[in-house]
């Protein structure tokens, strides 16, 4: 079956043994598109099911589970693999209560292997980068992605290189990169422009880049809906909501929901609502303007998995929603770290960016947009230990700007054992 590399605007395509992230003809985004039509009678619920709970690679992978739709043609021994995937998914009464709802689903990505949906585009990217003889691999990263490029590299014998900004980089992440050996360099730049540079380096010393705007990095993340509607054993939810700073889960999701549908596995898409933090929200403004006039961001939020003012993946986030019908939102911080504190609460947690998800659920309620009755999935990007900074701060009322809503204070006590009783009654 082949694969090809498609321009999202423009006809040009190209083989996928190319070394190429835009099109040259037009500059537009490119798709990884495969032909479903030679096997499209074996993609089922089925075969799918089959691979549940199975010991052998790659489909112990809750990635290469469903290699028909990922990357069909890619040989077995190039899997570059950590069995990512395989998260599982709640439904939870006491996040529903919170955000107003009858039923909420919540999928967490955080536990993937270093702790984020990454992992999931990571397999994809450094196996395609493998597929190409490639011995070096790059990113610019807020954190997750360069903590995820590093483990993978490191498991495919590549040169892992990971541009970060010199400032407001959570510690969890920063330290998975340096512990899996990856090359870091700190830069007096903020994301946006640390995008720019790693593309630049990459083209001049032949060095692989694994951001979202590498079209295989999407294809991995895509199968989060897989898994999360076979996990609902495919009956689409009415919303899917999940949080948006670079857009590549917001293109990979919609890709991937379309991708379901029109091979049968679906029977209806469900809506995508995408929550931004206030302070870096450059879709939100886009949405509102009604796609006239984009202006990027200064962005600047306490969720810096997210903190990001020009997404490169801005196009294919707006097919996403028009495929979807789907809407933006905007969270504040103080929203975000509330919603945070319930999440972890009931004993799951993840890191601020990932409760955007539940705050814009919770406002969209509000806003009566999902309705109490409606069925919501709702993603969690990343695990609780990612910014652990945050969640003290935020319990221990150190946060300029928030007030703790649902803090659990620390208590303090003497060497004797009658203040601890009373402390504790």
């Amino acid at each position: 079956m082949s694969s090809i590399l498609q321009c999202m605007d423009c006809p040009q395509q190209y083989p996928i043994q190319r070394v190429i992230y835009t099109c040259e003809a037009c500059g537009g985004l490119l798709d990884v598109k495969h032909d479903f039509s030679a096997i499209g009678k074996t993609i089922t619920p089925g075969l799918f099911d089959e691979r549940l709970g199975t010991f052998g690679a790659p489909y112990n992978s809750g990635v290469w589970r469903y290699k028909e739709l990922v990357y069909p043609g890619v040989d077995d021994q190039l899997v570059v693999s950590r069995m990512e995937g395989n998260t599982n998914l709640y439904e939870l009464p006491r996040i529903g209560a919170y955000a107003g709802l009858d039923t909420i689903f919540l999928k967490h990505e955080g536990e993937n292997p270093t702790g984020s949906f990454k992992d999931r585009g990571m397999t994809t990217g450094v196996t395609q980068a493998k597929a190409l003889g490639m011995e070096r691999v790059a990113c610019a990263s807020t954190g997750n992605t360069s903590a995820s490029l590093a483990s993978y590299a490191a498991r495919a014998n590549m040169q892992g290189i990971i541009f970060l900004q010199d400032q407001k980089i959570a510690l969890g992440k920063l330290a998975q990169g340096i512990a899996f050996g990856a090359t870091c360099l700190q830069i007096n730049a903020d994301f946006d422009r640390n995008m720019e540079l790693v593309q630049l380096v990459a083209e001049r010393l032949g060095i692989y880049v694994l951001n979202s705007v590498n079209p295989f990095r999407l294809e991995g993340q895509k199968s989060i809906m897989f898994e999360a509607l076979q996990q609902l054993r495919w009956q689409a939810p009415d919303w899917i909501v999940l949080p948006g700073g670079n857009l590549g889960n917001s293109s990979a999701f919609g890709k991937g929901l379309l991708e379901m549908f029109e091979v049968g596995l679906i029977d209806r898409l469900p809506r995508l609502a995408i929550v931004q933090a206030e302070g870096a929200n450059p879709l939100y403004r886009y949405f509102r303007a009604g796609f006239k006039n984009f202006a990027p961001v200064k962005a600047d939020t306490i969720a810096t998995a997210i903190k990001i003012g020009n997404p490169v993946n801005l196009q294919k986030a707006i097919r996403t929603l028009e495929w979807t019908r789907g809407l933006v939102e905007e969270v504040s911080d103080q929203q975000i770290m509330d919603a945070k504190a319930v999440i972890d609460s009931v004993g799951i947690g993840c890191e601020p960016a990932s409760a955007c998800s539940v705050a814009g659920t919770k406002k969209l309620v509000e806003r009566g947009i999902i309705k109490r009755g409606d069925t919501v999935l709702g993603v969690l990007t990343g695990h609780v230990l990612k910014d652990p900074e945050a969640t003290i701060g935020y319990h221990a009322d150190q946060i300029e700007g928030i007030a703790p809503s649902y803090r659990n204070q620390m208590l303090r006590a003497k060497d004797d054992i009658d203040e601890i009783v009373r402390l504790l009654n």
